[in-house]
């Protein structure tokens, strides 16, 4: 089974139970932290190293996230320990988190500029993707800067790009001058 099926379907399985407890957003907060520690390298290999037996694993859970973290969730880490599935619980975090963002009716856009923009103009951004049909009724607005960009931004969410930088606009305008078929047309 592929990963993305085992992280969709324990997630699923957190998440329902979160529901029916009404624990959702305890659980995306555990969940949340859980995904920063897995960004840790040492923590990651350690949950995918096979030489590292199940029972030290659980050691170091409870050391790390006992009394941090509710007993639903800890329990599910348990169960994922007993089950062999720690090598996928930073998959399964982040399909909860996208799960909750589905039920939450959330779409996350990815907004990057080549300068840092002023706290209105995000705002008007914000507003413009509230009021867009392609977004969900909730709008988490993510802004980096990239200044290879030279000017302009990019807007990114779910399987949609919308590139308005000029250093797009520029790789484009090379393009069309390498491949123009008037000039190569003329020399011919």
């Amino acid at each position: 089974m592929s990963v993305q099926r085992i992280a969709s379907r324990y997630a699923k399985s957190l998440i329902d139970l979160a529901q029916e407890r009404g624990k959702l957003e305890r659980i995306l907060e555990d969940v949340e932290s859980f995904q920063q520690v897995a960004k840790n390298r040492d923590f990651l290999l350690m949950l995918r190293s096979p030489v590292v037996k199940a029972d030290t694993k659980e050691k170091v859970f409870n050391q790390l996230f006992k009394g941090k973290y509710d007993e639903m969730t800890m329990a599910f880490l348990q169960i994922l320990l007993r089950k062999g599935r720690e090598a996928q619980l930073a998959d399964i975090a982040g399909e909860y988190i996208a799960q909750y963002k589905a039920i939450k009716h959330i779409s996350t856009v990815n907004l990057v500029t080549a300068s840092k923009l002023s706290d209105e103009a995000v705002k008007s951004i914000h507003d413009k993707l509230l009021a867009s049909t392609s977004t969900d009724k909730n709008v988490e607005l993510l802004t980096k800067v990239d200044e290879s960009l030279i000017g302009g931004f990019i807007i990114e969410f779910e399987d949609k790009l919308y590139d308005a930088s000029v250093a797009h606009k520029l790789s484009k305008m090379k393009k069309d001058f390498k491949d123009n078929l008037y000039i190569s047309q003329i020399m011919a």
